[in-house]
């Protein structure tokens, strides 16, 4: 199995001619299985050149992160985050699952994922490891039962007589009493996809201590039925009081069945091995809105995200709304609109000579275009920080004009931790704060 691993717009090589094949290259084979499966994922378009472009004997990753699977072959994306003198795999992947784990809300904690990377795993060895280590410990802690209506031939009575039953099928057996009763069992719709879930996680696990984890969850769910993928009774599970402390299991489960996030997905035909996908924008994006919320958890803004859907014309005459806007990031004080944040995975202030600090200026109208909407006096286009930037984060304001609103520039530095990029978001709000609240 051919294993790559690769950054945004990083190129990996194709061997296409004779000779034997040099290290860290796919053959032509394997670079078409994994071009097809680009193809056939649900996040692609123009044929999967958003994923994956095929070069000159080369293979181009795109602003797509995550594992990408195809017979014989797999290859890892990671985020184009250049910003640290330790610009390791190990230091990327630790922060890329840290990204997940916020995104998606899976609380996973950072010491496993940490310990893990630095062990040069996968970004999937890691997500695999977490879901084991963690539902082996739930699992030993104990299987959430149900009760189940069954029926069987006892020599004594439990439950309630099936006299139907007794009289027709023991009608000339008086030692069999045909019963039916409830059974508290663990073969619940809950259990049925973890089974599911590991069952298929066996199949890709490559760390022996995983599989060895992976091999005692099959055993302690033995009495969970088997349910191919395709029937799992997804809409039958309830989380309640009883088994609330298997929410997250159930979603990073859904994660590796249904590959869902967002409009991330796995076609069927994709091939052979797990492929987990994720658009650099919508989960930086998502990352950043969750931690703005625990920036201002105790103050009296809210943060809401892909949310104020304003139309930007009214159609005269039928007084349609046209050309519908989405916000990323909303930040709201009792119902008024304070900042409004729209966050771009995109590497800028790289020339130094440029004015514009590389800020695209579709960006800028768009941002006033947001002001005007949403009588929002304080508008930002946040960053990722990146070397090129100094060792300072970016942050420079600009007077919109003819107007009273203010447009800044910000990045935010991923690599320090969580605890960090709450600390800058508290800092990047707290001017808005400050404003309104001395009614300005």
């Amino acid at each position: 199995m051919t294993h790559l691993t690769v950054r945004e717009w990083g190129r990996v090589g194709v061997h296409g001619g004779a000779g034997p094949q040099p290290e860290n290259t796919y053959s032509r084979s394997e670079a078409d299985a994994l071009l097809r499966a680009a193809w056939r994922h649900p996040l692609a378009t123009g044929q999967g050149t958003n994923i994956l472009v095929h070069g000159r004997n080369e293979l181009i990753a795109q602003q797509v992160v995550g594992v990408i699977a195809a017979p014989g072959c797999s290859l890892e994306i990671l985020p184009k985050i250049d910003n640290a003198a330790d610009d390791k795999d190990e230091t990327i992947r630790a922060r890329l699952v840290s990204m997940l784990d916020v995104a998606l809300g899976l609380e996973l904690g950072h010491g496993p994922a940490l310990a893990m990377a630095r062990q040069k795993e996968t970004l999937l060895d890691i997500l695999i490891r977490l879901f084991a280590d963690r539902l082996l410990a739930e699992s030993r802690r104990g299987l959430p039962r149900a009760y189940q209506a069954r029926q069987e031939d006892l020599l004594t009575l439990r439950g309630r007589l099936d006299v139907v039953r007794q009289f027709t099928h023991h009608a000339v057996r008086p030692d069999r009493l045909a019963c039916r009763f409830d059974s508290l069992a663990p073969d619940t719709p809950l259990l049925r996809i973890m089974k599911a879930c590991v069952s298929m996680l066996r199949r890709h696990a490559r760390a022996v201590e995983t599989q060895r984890r992976l091999d005692e969850l099959r055993f302690l769910l033995a009495d969970v039925s088997d349910v191919p993928a395709g029937a799992l009774p997804w809409s039958d599970v309830r989380i309640d009081r009883t088994n609330r402390r298997w929410e997250r299991l159930l979603d990073l489960a859904r994660l590796f069945l249904k590959r869902e996030w967002q409009r991330t997905d796995h076609h069927a035909k994709g091939g052979e091995g797990i492929t987990l996908l994720f658009a650099m924008n919508d989960l930086f994006e998502a990352y950043i809105a969750t931690l703005a919320r625990r920036a201002l958890r105790d103050t009296p803004m809210t943060v809401r995200a892909q949310s104020g859907l304003r139309s930007c014309l009214v159609e005269e005459g039928s007084g349609s709304e046209r050309f519908r806007t989405r916000p990323d990031i909303l930040v709201t004080r009792n119902g008024e609109t304070v900042m409004l944040i729209d966050t771009k995975w995109k590497l800028v202030g790289r020339n130094p000579e440029d004015g514009k600090r590389g800020v695209s200026q579709a960006d800028v109208y768009q941002m006033m275009a947001y002001a005007r909407l949403y009588d929002c006096r304080d508008v930002m286009l946040l960053y990722p920080h990146h070397a090129g930037l100094g060792p300072e984060a970016l942050e420079v304001g600009y007077t919109i004009q003819s107007g009273g609103e203010r447009l800044r520039v910000a990045s935010v530095d991923l690599l320090p931790g969580t605890a960090a990029v709450v600390q800058r978001l508290t800092d990047l709000t707290a001017p808005s704060a400050a404003r309104r609240g001395a009614g300005a």
